[in-house]
């Protein structure tokens, strides 16, 4: 099984760190994966996107033309990506940011307030850890348990007090109805 994702968003709303998050729990479960990130000059505001493909086979290119799943953080992402996704892929918007419904209806869609709850419960940098959790509840491409083993892996020691923040950001979007 193959599965391509493709994140996207503006700089500074953790575009790269959700795509590397995603990377290393596939590198923890054994999975063959690329993680290729790309942002404008600007970074923080500009546009970031960052594409990783996760695989039980090797993988041929680290580049998602067609992604499975879709994560959008902002409008403009959601407007250059939708019509990307695969009939029958998943996109996931964040609905504090984006007011507008997704229009294909070949694709499944989820609109998750994640900046309005990371805001709510004081973790406000981590709408995108957020979204992951609810990628995790609905997809099939990764298992929400062990994740405590990629949080470790993505959080420098630099940042430990950040390890307990992104597990309540996954539960958060995790438990999202």
């Amino acid at each position: 099984m193959t599965t391509q994702i493709l994140i996207a968003g503006f700089g500074g709303q953790g575009i790269l760190f959700a795509g590397k998050f995603l990377a290393n729990k596939g590198l923890v479960e054994g999975k063959q994966l690329s993680w290729l990130p790309s942002y404008g000059p600007e970074m923080r505001g500009g546009t970031a996107n960052c594409s990783v493909v996760l695989s039980d086979e090797p993988i041929g290119s680290p580049i998602v033309t067609k992604p499975d799943v879709l994560i959008v953080m902002n409008l403009p992402s959601l407007d250059k990506y939708e019509d990307a996704v695969v009939p029958g892929g998943k996109i996931f918007v964040d609905s504090t940011l984006i007011e507008r419904k997704v229009r294909r209806r070949d694709v499944d869609a989820y609109y998750i307030p994640a900046t309005q709850l990371a805001q709510q419960n004081g973790i406000p940098t981590l709408a995108n850890m957020i979204l992951l959790g609810k990628v995790m509840r609905e997809s099939d491409f990764t298992p929400y348990e062990g994740i405590e083993e990629a949080v470790r892996t993505v959080v420098s020691a630099k940042h430990a007090d950040l390890f307990d923040v992104n597990l309540k950001a996954l539960e958060l979007g995790h438990s999202f109805e």
